[in-house]
């Protein structure tokens, strides 16, 4: 097709604005290219160029038909556009792109919608499977009568908003109700919602007196799960919001859900996560990562849906608390969009603007270090390390002498005598700011700090006469009330990015702009803070994968496109957390492979890992991520994983599919301390039935001081059993540690524990048949994949003591883990 229109000087319309017409464009039509028929249209050549080509697109209606400038006219001009001078009309870009939009596909465009791009494949394959889960789910009703929940696992910039709206489509729903734990995403909903064709004539509604309940075409209710589902004062549902509770959705979905859990003690991180100080996050982080019950109930929901979908780039929480099977889940990863960019066959490639992540971790040298060494295994600690103290102006850091080196290190001008491990005659490590090959691709980057206090210390000391270098970065603050909530704090980064290609920043926060929000000039992000979850560390280090993209820069093709980030970059100064992140993170994306260095070496295909262990920088393959990652592990930590209450699964829904197996219960009632199971299952999942039957029926009413007392006695002794019989559990769970130690076998994975060739020591030390476990396993009583990561750190600390046999690297080599050498000049 393209060849044909160029073969006939397809036909165009074109519109470019002029400084001298402010806020007017001119449309046109032309079958020769839009730059020569503009530049005949300005005969007298002058200093400066006073217009710009807009746009340029091929005059042609869905049907095949052309259409010229006056079809485009008539539309603006009914529409009440003002015409002036001829061809020049007082409009905005989008609405000349709604009336073309409009012309093409031969509808009215109402609500100047501008865009009919399609779904991606991945998109489409996320819609299919959601919508062949739900209607499979419905067909079964009477045998199973819980609400379908479904789970897309996708990274940033997957397009969630859209596809969700397209499964809505696919679906028929009419009323959906969208509740996120980062309310700041409400632009994102409601653009995608009102500028794409697909859905015109939609009502995006935020507030009751919006909701029309007669509505003939679907409307989607938008709003904040701490609003939505918080409590009034006297702990029911808020007056505002009870509209929201009356109504049975179509589909309730939750946004950004890796920052919700369902868990008590954890429900507090949702109310006020942009004032939380840096020692709150610290404990909230803490907290998320104890050994507690992780279940989820829809019950403990005061809304009534038929279906529940759940959007998350990572929701490892989620996926290991066995709260979504393998057939409720769709997977987009880093991996699953480099493969498709690397693939993909033919011209336009949708994947081509996505950079490549490169991460960098430093080993800093002993003197700049010392000072921020802790721990069991003296682990370099930067929380420590970037300590300040004060605010604003007078913001300092606790070692300053120490961060000042920091700062000449990553420029390449710490003077070598004061670099006792680089020894004479080893390459220096390529250096951020340092080294021609980065530094030229660094204009803008982004710096992960502790507190709100170090960023601006890191502000005032970057304003030292000692650090001329850094006096051509423009240095905005995103953190503290200062900065301002949400959205708010990304208008001073954008004002610096005026002109990237000329300007220089670096952006400094401790926590906002970390989620939700893309910046296309940023390229590097300097992780200087610990992070206790790969669920931060990646939501943050994803940020500078955001495609930075010139169009129309060349104006004798304004449609061309030149892509500016080929790579972006993840710098980190502690190298071993900053390798257990990245381990962490790719083996809990990958649900289907079992073996780690496979997950890791599948991830590391298209994110290269350099290290610098003090000599050189070096590529790192899944076996030394690995190994790195797994350093300064003791058989004490190894032993407290199989101590955690996350192990195991004692909801409602598991103790029914327990109590309702024969075969389970005799085996679990074998083992000391279960004798009186079955009566205790029976009494948690009445009294928990019991207690929410209460709670609903009261509703926003007050409780009784009587109601009150009866309530909080059977949440009392449903906690009380529920903890005993996941103690059990627990206790069981050790054992298989022992029987891993005593075995020959080498387990990679549970299911190794449970096929492998020595059944009778299994029973000597567990106390059941491996065929029994198998079925409590299956039954999901036992949590496979938290266990399987229990299994094989385990399995990987039995291997230290065998490397000197060379059967490991054997081993490895048979299953072609080791990477091919990847250095700084490859990229």
């Amino acid at each position: 097709m393209s060849n044909l229109l160029t073969a006939i000087r397809a036909p165009k319309i074109y519109a470019y604005s002029d400084s001298h017409f402010l806020d007017c464009l001119k449309i046109g039509y032309t079958t020769r290219t839009v730059a020569e028929r503009v530049q005949e249209q300005y005969p007298i050549k002058t200093p400066i160029q006073t217009w710009k080509i807009e746009l340029d697109e091929i005059a042609m209606r869905e049907d095949g038909s052309f259409f010229t400038d006056h079809d485009i006219h008539r539309l603006l001009v009914e529409k009440g556009v003002q015409k002036l001078n001829g061809e020049w009309f007082k409009c905005s870009l989008s609405e000349v792109k709604a009336a073309i939009l409009a012309v093409k596909s031969g509808q009215k465009n109402s609500e100047n919608r501008q865009f009919d791009f399609a779904m991606r494949p991945e998109q489409r394959e996320a819609v299919e499977k959601t919508a062949y889960y739900f209607r499979h789910f419905q067909q079964d009703k009477d045998n199973n009568p819980k609400t379908p929940h479904f789970l897309w696992n996708a990274k940033m910039r997957f397009g969630k908003t859209f596809a969700t709206y397209q499964l809505m489509k696919e679906m028929g729903w009419k009323k959906v109700l969208v509740l996120t734990f980062k309310p700041a995403v409400q632009n994102a909903w409601q653009e995608d919602l009102q500028s794409h064709r697909d859905f015109e004539g939609w009502q995006f509604v935020t507030k009751k007196d919006e909701w029309q309940h007669s509505a003939s075409l679907p409307q989607v209710c938008f709003g904040s799960f701490q609003d939505f589902l918080g409590k009034s004062k006297s702990g029911g549902i808020k007056a505002k919001n009870e509209w929201v509770h009356t109504i049975n959705w179509d589909c309730v979905v939750f946004d950004e859900y890796h920052y919700g859990a369902w868990r008590e003690k954890s429900k507090g991180l949702f109310e006020a996560e942009e004032k939380a100080t840096f020692q709150q996050r610290q404990a909230e982080e803490a907290e998320m990562d104890m050994d507690m019950p992780d279940y989820f109930d829809e019950e403990m929901l005061p809304i009534t849906t038929d279906h529940y979908l759940y959007l998350s780039g990572t929701p490892f929480r989620a996926i290991n608390s066995g709260e979504f099977i393998e057939e409720q889940i769709f997977n987009w990863t880093y991996s699953d969009e480099q493969h498709a960019k690397a693939n993909w066959q033919g011209d336009n490639n949708p994947y081509l603007s996505l950079p490549r992540m490169i991460m960098m971790t430093y080993q800093l040298p002993d003197d700049i270090q010392e000072v921020a060494l802790k721990g069991e295994f003296n682990e370099f600690d930067l929380n420590q390390f970037f300590e300040a103290k004060g605010s604003g102006d007078k913001a300092t850091f606790t070692y300053e002498n120490e961060v000042q080196k920091w700062l000449d290190l990553i420029r390449g001008a710490l003077k070598s005598t004061t670099i006792d491990n680089l020894k004479l005659g080893a390459e220096k490590p390529p250096m951020p700011f340092g080294d021609s090959r980065l530094l030229g691709n660094l204009l803008h980057t982004f710096w992960f700090l502790p507190n709100v206090a170090a960023c601006y210390a890191m502000k005032n000391l970057l304003a030292q006469k000692q650090n001329t270098f850094y006096h051509d970065y423009q240095i905005i603050v995103a953190a503290g009330t200062q900065a301002g909530m949400g959205a708010e704090a990304l208008v001073p980064v954008k004002n610096a990015m005026r002109e990237p290609l000329k300007s220089k920043s670096i952006t400094l926060s401790c926590g906002k702009l970390t989620t939700g929000v893309s910046v296309s000039p940023w390229t590097g992000i300097f992780m200087l803070r610990n992070l206790t979850s790969p669920e931060t560390y990646f939501q943050a280090a994803f940020r500078v994968q955001t495609p930075w993209v010139l169009r129309g820069h060349n104006p004798l093709d304004p449609n061309n496109e030149c892509i500016i980030k080929q790579d972006c970059y993840v710098f980190d100064f502690a190298p071993n957390r900053a390798l257990k992140q990245l381990a962490d993170y790719s083996c809990q994306l990958n649900t289907t492979e079992t073996n780690p260095e496979k997950k890791v070496a599948d991830f590391i295909q298209f994110l290269p890992v350099l290290a610098y262990d003090g000599s050189s920088m070096r590529a790192i393959d899944a076996s030394g991520i690995l190994d790195m990652a797994m350093s300064g592990t003791t058989a004490t930590l190894l032993a407290r994983r199989w101590e955690s209450a996350l192990l195991v699964n004692v909801d409602n829904d598991t103790l029914k599919q327990l109590s309702n197996n024969e075969a389970a219960m005799k085996a679990l009632m074998n083992i000391e301390g279960f004798r009186s199971l079955n009566q205790d299952i029976e009494t948690i999942i009445n009294k928990s039935e019991n207690v929410k039957k209460t709670k609903q029926e009261a509703g926003d009413r007050e409780l009784t001081t009587t109601e009150k007392k009866t309530l909080s006695e059977e949440e009392k002794k449903e906690k009380s059993l529920r903890k005993q019989v996941q103690e059990k559990l627990m206790k069981f769970a050790t054992r298989i540690p022992v029987f891993m130690y005593l075995s020959d076998y080498r387990e990679y994975a549970l299911r190794d524990v449970i096929t492998q060739l020595e059944p009778e020591l299994f029973y000597k030390v567990t106390g059941l048949t491996q065929q029994d476990f198998s079925l409590l396993v299956s039954l999901n009583l036992f949590n496979e994949t938290m266990m399987n990561d229990a299994v094989y750190k385990f399995k990987r600390y039995e291997d230290a003591s065998l490397e000197y046999t060379g059967i490991n690297k054997h081993n490895k080599e048979r299953m072609g883990l080791y990477n091919t050498t990847i250095n700084i000049n490859d990229m």
